[in-house]
C-alpha cells in the first residue's frame, strides 16, 4: 500500500502546475501609449440616454489619459443575418475589439432585461479569432440607464456575459433612474449622485486597466488548457509516427 500525505497531488499534472510567478504580477509597465477603451451602448434610439452616458464616460476616460473609441451600433445586422467577412460593420466592431485594452458596456433596461442592439453588438464578438480571444484578459465596466426606478437586471446579465467572455469585470457599476430626468438640454449629464458614481466606474475602470494590461495573458493562463493542450501535443506527435 503506498503512502500518500495530505500535500500529495496526486489528479495534478505537475509539469502543468506552476507556481505562481509574481515578477510578473509586479513588473513596471513597459506599455507607453495611452490605455485603450472601447465604449457600447444599446439604444439606436435619437436621444438615446446609454449612448449619453456612454459619451460622459469616453470624455471622462479622456481627461484620465485614455484613449476611447465609440462605437455607433447603427447597420449593425442581427447576429448570423450575414457572413462576418461580408459585413464592414461586423469587421468594424471585431477590429476594435481587438484593439481595445478595456470596454465599457451600457445598455438599457427593456422588459427586465439589456436590449437587443446590446446583446447583438456581444454576440458579434467572437470568443477566439484564430489563436486569439479579442476579449480575454481585457478589463470591462458595466452600466445601465432605465426609465423608471432603479434596477440592476442588465448590469447584472453583462457581468454575466463578461465572465463568459473571460473579461475582468470591475466591481463597481452603475445604474441611472429615470433616466430622462438627468440630462439637460445640452444633453449633458447634471450634477447628482448618479453622476458621480459614473466617475467612480471610470476611475476603477482605468486603475484596473493599468494594473492587468500587459499582463492579462498571465493572468488568465489556466491550468486546466495547458493540459489540454500537453495533451493535444502528445496526440499529434504520437500519430504522426510510423
Amino acid at each position: 500500500m503506498t503512502n500518500t500525505s495530505d500535500n500529495d497531488l496526486i489528479n495534478v499534472d505537475l509539469n502543468q502546475f506552476n507556481q505562481v510567478q509574481t515578477q510578473a504580477l509586479v513588473k513596471p509597465d513597459e506599455l507607453t501609449h495611452p490605455p485603450r477603451i472601447l465604449l457600447l451602448y444599446g439604444s439606436l434610439r435619437e436621444r438615446s440616454f446609454s449612448r449619453l452616458v456612454a459619451e460622459e464616460s469616453k470624455r471622462l476616460l479622456e481627461a484620465l489619459g485614455c484613449e476611447a473609441k465609440l462605437f455607433d451600433p447603427r447597420d449593425l445586422p442581427l447576429p448570423d443575418a450575414v457572413k462576418a467577412e461580408d459585413s464592414e460593420k461586423v469587421q468594424e466592431l471585431r477590429k476594435l475589439a481587438m484593439w481595445a485594452e478595456g470596454m465599457v458596456w451600457v445598455s438599457p433596461e427593456r422588459h427586465g432585461s439589456m436590449t437587443g442592439i446590446m446583446k447583438a453588438q456581444i454576440d458579434w464578438i467572437p470568443l477566439s479569432m484564430g489563436a486569439v480571444r479579442p476579449t480575454q484578459g481585457k478589463t470591462l465596466a458595466v452600466m445601465q440607464v432605465s426609465g423608471g426606478s432603479q434596477s440592476f437586471n442588465a448590469v447584472n446579465q453583462m457581468r454575466i456575459l463578461g465572465r463568459w467572455m473571460r473579461m475582468i469585470t470591475i466591481p463597481n457599476q452603475s445604474s441611472v433612474a429615470k433616466a430622462w430626468s438627468e440630462f439637460d438640454e445640452n444633453n449633458r449629464m447634471k450634477p447628482s449622485s448618479y453622476y458621480n458614481r459614473i466617475v467612480d466606474v471610470i476611475e476603477e475602470l482605468v486603475k484596473f486597466t493599468h494594473l492587468t494590461r500587459g499582463k492579462s495573458d498571465y493572468l488568465v493562463d489556466r491550468y486546466s488548457e495547458r493540459v489540454e493542450s500537453a495533451e493535444e501535443l502528445l496526440k499529434r506527435v504520437n500519430t504522426t509516427k510510423d
